[in-house]
């Protein structure tokens, strides 16, 4: 007996957006983009866009794992989810297709960004076309599931390009050591060479993880974060632009003048000036 698993077909014709949707623990979800991209929106600060012809592979065995989904008029997503011990069953530990189907991964967070193969659109189209009754149509769905699952992991390896980082949960608090080093060296000019060395991770492996948790680059969060700052002392305290520039870490008064303009439309003094 195959897995007992679930089929969502989203059309962005149909609903755009989608509010308090969660993957649920224990349980691993397929999600295949079939045209134009969607966004799946995981907090205010963390969100993942997935385009066409590339699925995510999604497994949370201790919480569930809320989201939104934002999709593009055009686009259209299916989702299939399915019991991890099921999957287990069914594939006897072939790790040569995926660590998901390892029971010995099976209380290890798993994400995983694959491309995925062109047949599997044929079955999904089958899946939205054929209209059966509501006995048959379960049946026809558990075929179809066996389908698509037994061709997307027999036949691909993983992406080169897939995100190790949201499987490791030391790696991801590396991450968030180096947030926090970042943000308490604002001022004080350190290097991502100096974080990735006190948190033992190479600076590839940090500028990848950090985009993937932050959906930012560790420059580009540091100075958006030191502008913030910059504003908040421009509005609350009587200090010269030149005080803080300096405050935050910029020797050249120019450099900070450009940078503040691109974030905020206006030029420290002229904000000094309309508050």
């Amino acid at each position: 007996m195959g897995p007992e698993s679930h089929i969502k077909i989203l059309d962005g014709q149909v609903q755009s957006e989608f509010a308090d949707l969660s993957f649920r623990k224990q349980n691993v979800y397929l999600i295949f983009c079939i045209n134009d991209s969607v966004v799946f929106k995981f907090s205010p600060a963390y969100s993942r866009q997935l385009n066409p012809g590339r699925a995510f592979i999604i497994y949370d065995p201790d919480k569930d794992v809320s989201f939104q989904l934002i999709l593009n008029e055009n686009t259209k997503i299916c989702i299939l989810e399915t019991e991890i011990t099921s999957m287990h069953r069914l594939f006897v530990s072939d790790t040569n297709m995926s660590s998901i189907l390892n029971p010995q991964f099976s209380q290890k967070k798993f994400y995983e960004e694959r491309e995925f193969p062109v047949e599997i659109i044929s079955i999904i189209t089958q899946l939205s076309l054929t209209k059966l009754t509501d006995l048959s149509k379960k049946l026809f769905q558990q075929a179809k599931s066996l389908e698509i699952i037994s061709i997307f992991f027999g036949t691909l390896k993983p992406s080169s390009e897939a995100c190790p980082f949201l499987n490791n949960d030391e790696i991801v608090k590396k991450i968030k050591r180096a947030k926090d080093l970042l943000i308490d060296n604002f001022n004080k000019g350190i290097t991502l060479s100096e974080v990735s060395k006190k948190i033992g991770i190479n600076e590839n492996q940090l500028k990848l993880g950090f985009k993937e948790i932050y959906n930012n680059t560790p420059y580009q969060y540091l100075l958006d974060y030191k502008l913030e700052i910059a504003n908040q002392l421009l509005l609350k305290e009587q200090l010269q632009v030149s005080e803080v520039a300096y405050q935050i870490g910029y020797s050249n008064i120019s450099h900070f003048i450009a940078a503040y303009k691109k974030k905020f439309g206006t030029t420290p003094k002229k904000q000094i000036k309309n508050k």
